[in-house]
Order: structure tokens, then C-alpha cells, then sequence
């Protein structure tokens, strides 16, 4: 292995351009969190509307075991498939990017299925605010502002959301969802597109 070492030069050269890499890769894949807001929003919209129709407790899970899993099941195959086609190698900041973004979402189904009884009335703040840090984190890490923007508008919901009433929290999550990722993810296809004009 060559030991040469870098000048600072040569070692801020790299982190830019490890840092426009991963945000062309974000840009590239600016639909999976337009999908992950989206899917995020109908979600509790259904749980909402069926609570509201009084058939809630017949799905009150449905919607969630089968939107959320299919959503990571697309996104998983959409990448991978990306990735192999246009033969695009992972760099530190995409791995640790797409670690958090799988490390939040097992935990957040796993707090929700698991141990969604025992958080009672701070389930929904504490998955927003998870969210939030995993989209600053994205948001910061590509040097985006409507993503850093959109996760501490997020981060503000999930403080929020403690202070209002546990059947107003579906419209905290529909909410977050929509300034977190929905407007976040469509101005990063805005941008990719603005780069190809």
C-alpha cells in the first residue's frame, strides 16, 4: 500500500469531492425520500381516516406492515440495481449515510411494534425526531440547505408534538412527513434537474 500523505491541499480536494459524489448520488435517488415522505403521510392519513370511520381497530397495522416494508423493499432493490448498473462505488460518506438511514428505520419499526405500548403518548415525537436527525445528517453530510432546513422544521414538530394531545399526533407525522421529506426531496429533484439543463 502506498503510503503517500496528503498535502491539505490534496486532503480537501478529496473531502469535496467525496462530498459532491454523495450529493449527486442523493440528487440521483431524490425520489426515494419524495416515496418515504409520501408513504410516510398515507400512512397516518389511513390510520386516521379509519379511525374517523370507526374501522380502526380492524386496521389499525395493516397500512403499516404493508407500506412501510414494501417501501424498504423498493428502495433496497432501486439502489442496489443503480448502483450495479451504473457501476458507482460506495464512498465513506454514501456507507455511513445509508447506514444511518437503515439503522433509524429498524429502530423506528422496532419501537413502534414492539414497544409502541410501553412509549404511550411520546411514540410519535420520538419517531419524528429521529427522523429529523437522520434527514439533518443527510442534510449537512451533502451540503443541502432544504434538507438541513426541512429536518429542523421536523425537529421543532417532534418537540411540538409532546405538547399536544395523542390524537392530534397523525397530523404531526403527516405534517413532518410532508416538510421533512416531500418538500425537501423534490427540491433535490429540482436541483438534479436545474445540473442537466
Amino acid at each position: 500500500m502506498d503510503e503517500h500523505n496528503l498535502t491539505p491541499e490534496e486532503s480537501l480536494l478529496l473531502i469535496s469531492k467525496t462530498i459532491e459524489e454523495t450529493k449527486q448520488r442523493f440528487q440521483e435517488n431524490g425520489h426515494i425520500i419524495v416515496l418515504w415522505g409520501s408513504i410516510t403521510f398515507s400512512v397516518f392519513f389511513l390510520q386516521y381516516f379509519f379511525e374517523l370511520v370507526g374501522l380502526y381497530k380492524k386496521f389499525d397495522i395493516v397500512w403499516t406492515c404493508v407500506l412501510f416494508p414494501l417501501g424498504a423493499i423498493y428502495t433496497f432493490i432501486y439502489v442496489r440495481g443503480k448502483e450495479k448498473k451504473n457501476q458507482i462505488p460506495k464512498n465513506i460518506l454514501g456507507r455511513i449515510l445509508g447506514t444511518i438511514g437503515w439503522v433509524v428505520g429498524m429502530n423506528l419499526m422496532i419501537l413502534g411494534f414492539v414497544f409502541g405500548d410501553h412509549l404511550g403518548n411520546d411514540l410519535a415525537p420520538i419517531f419524528i425526531i429521529l427522523l429529523a436527525i437522520m434527514i439533518i445528517m443527510a442534510g449537512v453530510s451533502i451540503k443541502f440547505k432544504p434538507l438541513i432546513i426541512g429536518g429542523i422544521l421536523l425537529n421543532l414538530i417532534g418537540f411540538g408534538t409532546f405538547l399536544v394531545g395523542r390524537e392530534y399526533h397523525g397530523f404531526s407525522l403527516m405534517l413532518g412527513s410532508v416538510v421533512g421529506f416531500i418538500i425537501p426531496g423534490i427540491l433535490l429533484n429540482i436541483a438534479k434537474k436545474k445540473e442537466n439543463v
